[in-house]
Order: structure tokens, then sequence, then C-alpha cells
């Protein structure tokens, strides 16, 4: 690992004076930069880190309903303190990784760094919800742009993600064992105007969602009703883990079991 300065701000117009600076990158739990930084594979002279942004923390409802994350909130807290509003959020954030990984790894930079098999991409796109920044707010569905690739610019810091509160939901996860990424994972949400499917772990281009999916589960919401739909192989992901028509399967099977679970 290269050399580095730690800056530790405790205000988010701190945070963003210090990213101004050459080479500087944020930090969050450090799940993904630490390893990458590790491995030589990233190398920046200055870690700002978000974790000590008061700010940026916990879990809350707003006038609107909708639950609002903190940006530097780790999986364990949003675990614990969303149960009782988005039940559906809070256990897909339970399961994500190990103890170690939910007690660091904070919600901001899981989405920031947009990993095509991270979950929780799954349930902002799922979940129709507003990525808040330092200096705009961005729709799920423009945020994620591709793999690793998303809406945030240069220096631009997740403070804030919103997430309307559907009727019904629900995260099934077929899970890489040794690493607790998805192979396939479904985050399945009803609200009172239809139904939202995203799909992470499967496609080149990252998370995604099932359009014809959404359609048929909009007019029934049964697992039964996604029976004769499939999603094509191309463009999905093929390695040691399974192949392209494996994953594809995978996610009508997934999907199926979303909707069963959520009722």
């Amino acid at each position: 690992m290269h050399n580095f300065e730690l800056v530790k701000p405790t205000t988010i117009a701190d945070a963003v004076a210090a990213l101004s600076g050459e080479d500087a990158q944020a930090l969050g739990g450090g799940q993904t930069l630490i390893p990458t930084m590790k491995q030589r594979l990233a190398a920046p002279t200055t870690l700002v880190s978000t974790t000590g942004i008061s700010e940026m923390q916990g879990v809350c409802v707003d006038d609107a309903g909708r639950v609002c994350i903190g940006g530097a909130t780790t999986h364990a807290t949003v675990a614990a303190e969303a149960a009782a509003h988005y039940p559906g959020l809070a256990a897909l954030a339970g399961g994500i990784g190990d103890p170690a990984v939910r007690n660091r790894g904070t919600i901001g930079g899981s989405l920031a760094n947009n990993d095509p098999s991270a979950c929780y991409p799954s349930a902002a796109l799922g979940s129709g919800a507003t990525i808040v920044t330092n200096s705009r707010e961005i729709a799920a569905d423009d945020f994620f742009q591709g793999m690793f690739e998303t809406a945030l610019e240069e220096g631009e810091i997740i403070t804030e993600v919103k997430f309307p509160v559907p009727q019904a939901s629900n995260y099934q996860k077929f899970l890489q064992p040794a690493s607790r990424f998805a192979l396939v994972g479904v985050f399945v949400a009803r609200y009172a105007d239809g139904v939202r499917v995203a799909v992470t772990g499967a496609s080149e281009s990252g998370v995604f969602r099932w359009s014809e999916a959404e359609a048929a589960l909009s007019d029934s919401f049964a697992a039964s009703a996604i029976g004769g739909l499939s999603v094509p192989a191309d463009g999905m992901i093929g390695d040691l883990h399974g192949t392209p028509e494996y994953r594809a399967h995978l996610i009508g099977v997934m999907t199926g079991r979303a909707v069963a679970a959520a009722g």
C-alpha cells in the first residue's frame, strides 16, 4: 500500500473542502477501497473519512414517510434502526457480509462504489430511492450508470439516501459463500402505483430493473405471474461461480422467492 494522509472532517462542508485537493478520495467504511489500495490498484494521496460526520449518520423518517439514512450509516445500524419502518431494507442490510463488514461498511460507500454484486444498489433502485449529495438530489434510476459507475461527480459525496416505503418488499440473495456477495440478488417492492424489481449480481452492466417482471407483478402480485418470463443470458456475468445462462435462470427463481416472501 502506498503512503497516504488521512483526514477526519466533522462536517460535510469540511469534507467537501478536503476532497477538493489533488488525488483526494472519500472513505466510508473502507470495505472496498482499503483492499483495493492494498493490491495497489488505487493510490489516493489523501483519504477523507466520512465516519466522523454526525449529520451523515442515523436513520429517521421524514414528513413524507420516507426512511432517510445518512450516507455514513453502517449496515448494522440500518439493520437495527430501519426494521420498524422498512423491514425489507433492514433485512437486506442484515445479510451483507459478516459482522465485521456490517459494523464498518456504510450505505453511502456501497452505493458510491456500485459494485455489480453489491446488495444496496438493488434496494435503492428497487425502492425508487433518492440519493442526496452535498450539492443535489439524484433519482436512483439516474444514479447507477454501469459497473462501478455512478452519476457522482469529482468531489461529490453521498450525504443521505431517502427510501419511499412500499406496501410490501423482500430481498432474496443467492450468495457466493466465500465473499457473501450476491451471485444473483433480487429486490422486489410493491407500491400503490406498481411494482419495482431490481436485480444485482447478474449483469455485466451492474444493477438493473427487470421491466417485464414489474409489469406482470403490477397486474398480479404472485410468483406465478412471472412463470412464463425469462431474462436473456446475453450480457450476464459468466465466471467460475456460474455461467450467464445460470445467472439468467436464477433471476427468475429469486424474483419468485422474493414475491412469495413479500406476500
